[in-house]
């Protein structure tokens, strides 16, 4: 009759079967059935919500970006960004997925005061609108600093220079926000938003 193991190793012996077990399930199993699950459900909101601009990979649905011209001195790392009047401009921010998060001004702030002052000129002169119609989400960032989605407000007042920059009637491009207003999330909370990312592939493809 063989000597039974020392407590402590047959302790050992258990713990390491508990942690091959619930590697293989947990680590292993669980993973490739959520991954699975997700592909045949709903693969594009899996794989990132990727948009294409002819064929070519130009960003996510679910992350907001810039739309400048290109730098005029690429060598120059302090050059202001210049807005580029073809597209549809996103609410304030650098959108770089690896700093999300709001710059905690609070309303006291002059700091703020003063930025969104600033932005208010700016994006009326851009606009060609009077400053006082300038809709709040041009003028702040928001929580994330990665959202998409600017007011119907803000879009609406950028059509007639997207219209005129692109040789399109303002018609033809107020549909085209139209079309891509997002309603209310569950028909009830918040408000009405235009991603600017999806809308702005919508103007790329109106050729």
């Amino acid at each position: 009759m063989s000597k039974p193991l020392p407590t402590a190793v047959r302790t050992h012996f258990t713990a390491l079967r508990a942690l091959l077990v619930l590697t293989v399930l947990l680590g292993i199993a669980y993973p490739l059935l959520v991954t699975g699950i997700s592909q045949l459900a709903f693969a594009d909101k899996a794989n990132g919500s990727i948009v294409e601009v002819d064929g070519k990979e130009a960003g996510s649905s679910l992350l907001g970006q810039n739309f400048n011209l290109p730098q005029q001195n690429p060598d120059d790392p302090d050059e202001a960004p210049r807005p580029d009047p073809q597209w549809f401009q996103p609410r304030p921010g650098a959108y770089d997925p690896k700093a999300s998060g709001a710059s905690n001004l609070g309303p006291n702030s002059e700091d703020l005061a003063k930025n969104i002052e600033d932005r208010r000129q700016a994006v009326a002169a851009f606009d060609g609108v009077d400053p006082a119609s300038v809709p709040v989400d041009a003028l702040t960032a928001s929580g994330s600093g990665l959202d998409p989605h600017i007011s119907t407000a803000y879009a609406q007042e950028q059509v007639e220079r997207v219209a005129k920059a692109r040789n399109l009637p303002a018609d033809t491009v107020r549909k085209l926000v139209e079309q891509n207003t997002d309603g209310r999330p569950l028909g009830f909370l918040g408000q009405p938003g235009v991603n600017v990312v999806l809308l702005n592939q919508a103007l790329v493809e109106q050729k």
